[in-house]
């Protein structure tokens, strides 16, 4: 009997080493996958273990979870990190980014307004990650438009609704007085307060309107709060006196004066021909402190509204070589007359279209730039059936007109680095992840230092694609066709793409926000 009892004795002993040397059950785990930390240049094939939203494990040896994915021949990447994304709140649109690897797009361009609104909105029912910046031009519509009741705090959502209580051009055209230089900017601050991210900030689309004081203003509150501004320059073009480079500099020199951080958006746009010297401009003042940097999209053509200042002939044509006819109208997808522009410009100015910009050479150089970021400014499409603004999430993809840059901006970059060596795999995923995550960290928004890293104690934000096969399917004339080559997408430890396939009503993102001061 005493030997009976000394045998159970030892193997309940035993059973507990067994149970507590047993490896820990994770939430999730992601096997046999090549993991790339673009921070710590990790480079291995390694298991990824996943709990409570974190990364909690990365290691070589056999670990078990509740949900397995076998990412072997697949590289897994820290979330892709859109900063300049105009379809943050809208289902059907972060249905594309998710399929394009997107785990968290930002809205830092154009910004919104009023911020707590435009959160409020997200809250609970957002399928990626989600920030934005408080706007200049949603500010300017308020005082200079006291009658605009916005329908969701995105601007841009409201140029589809043209009326007294919704969006007219006075954000464009009007020039404030004083006192209503000061009634914006403390909207601006407002928004700042409420924890927007940055100041969106847009005199490309104003340069007939905007005074220079509201630029010098925003700069000087992204100085006060530590944050920053995203900004599209006041002239695209490559000639004096209105050229693309003068543009840059006019923010830059604020930012020297006054501090805060600043983004130049889709650089190439704006600077053609001057990109290299401005790219050069930029290096240096971030060599001197300065902290700046370039953003670009991965196409030679943008998408904008008919009446956006920079479209009209005297600068399109003159100033950035272009005619009509590089013009497209997203609604018939036709390319523009002179006719057709000047009747769209009066009776339907805010009209979707795409337009020629940079060059291939300049732009794929500005994409390999060592220092610059890349942001898809993803742009809401038209849907082929009835012109609205497609929103919902079970839109069929084929039945929108769009920039493919919504749908394919990061697959694209990928099959760049594949097919047309553009630049090192690492380099690439450091400017979707890491670089623009670092650049929010250090001007003002905290929680980015647990974003755009694929380390333990990290945010399980996993993008996993396969170098091989990753392409962009949209085209200008199928622009929401969905990336392939991305069977995987994480967001806060939760798996929300599963066999390339968007999971519906599945919500786990989080707002992305500055520090409250209210």
């Amino acid at each position: 009997m005493r030997k009976i009892i000394t045998t159970i004795v030892l193997m309940l002993v035993l059973s507990s080493l067994n149970a507590q040397q047993k490896p820990a059950e994770y939430d999730l785990v992601i096997l046999n996958g090549r993991v790339m930390d673009p921070e710590t240049m990790f480079d291995a094939i390694a298991n990824v273990g996943i709990k409570d939203g974190k990364i909690v494990m990365i290691t070589k040896s056999k670990i078990t979870g509740k949900e397995i994915i076998n990412a072997k021949g697949h590289v897994v990447a820290p979330g892709f990190i859109d900063p300049h994304s105009h379809n943050v709140p809208t289902p059907f649109g972060q249905k594309l980014a998710l399929r394009d690897g997107v785990t968290t797009p930002l809205e830092l361009e154009l910004g919104v307004l009023p911020i707590n609104f435009w959160y409020d909105q997200m809250k609970g029912k957002s399928q990626t990650n989600y920030g934005a910046s408080a706007s200049v031009e949603a500010a300017r519509e308020k005082i200079l438009n006291p009658n605009y009741q916005t329908t969701d705090g995105a601007l841009i959502n409201d140029a589809s609704i043209m009326d007294e209580t919704h969006l007219s051009m006075a954000w464009s055209k009007d020039v404030a007085s004083d006192e209503q230089v000061n009634q914006i900017l403390d909207l601006v601050e407002e928004g700042l307060k409420q924890g927007g991210l940055g100041i969106g900030y847009t005199p490309g689309y104003m340069v007939y309107g905007v005074r220079t004081e509201e630029g010098v203003g925003a700069q000087k509150l992204a100085g006060k709060y530590r944050r920053f501004v995203y900004l599209h320059g006041r002239f695209s073009g490559q000639l004096p006196p209105n050229d693309g480079l003068t543009g840059t500099l006019q923010q830059l020199g604020a930012a020297e004066a006054y501090g805060g951080g600043l983004v130049i958006a889709h650089m190439t746009a704006q600077t053609l021909s001057q990109t290299k010297e401005a790219q050069a401009i930029i290096d240096a003042a971030a060599r001197k402190g300065i902290p700046v940097i370039s953003e670009i999209y991965a196409y030679t053509y943008g998408s904008t509204i008919v009446a956006a200042d920079y479209l009209e002939p005297d600068n399109y044509q003159n100033n950035m070589g272009h005619d009509y006819k590089d013009i497209v109208n997203l609604t018939d997808m036709k390319p523009l007359t002179k006719e057709t522009y000047e009747q769209l410009k009066k009776d339907a100015p805010t009209t979707n279209v795409t337009f020629e910009n940079a060059t291939k050479e300049d732009l794929y150089w500005a994409l390999s730039h060592p220092t610059s970021i890349i942001g898809s400014d993803a742009f809401p499409g038209v849907s082929k059936i009835d012109k609205s603004l497609p929103k919902d999430w079970d839109t069929p993809y084929e039945s929108v007109n769009a920039h493919p840059r919504g749908a394919g901006t990061h697959a694209r970059i990928l099959r760049l680095v594949r097919e047309e060596n553009l630049m090192s795999l690492m380099l690439a995923v450091s400017k979707m992840t890491f670089m623009p995550a670092k650049f929010l960290q250090e001007n003002g928004v905290d929680q980015m230092t647990n974003k755009g890293r694929l380390q333990v104690g990290k945010d399980a934000d996993i993008t996993i694609f396969d170098p091989a096969t990753i392409k962009d399917n949209a085209t200008p004339q199928m622009g929401t066709l969905p990336s392939t080559g991305i069977p995987y997408v994480i967001v806060n430890g939760t798996v929300v793409v599963k066999d390339s396939k968007v999971l519906k009503d599945v919500y786990p993102g989080q707002p992305i926000r500055a520090e409250i001061q209210e």
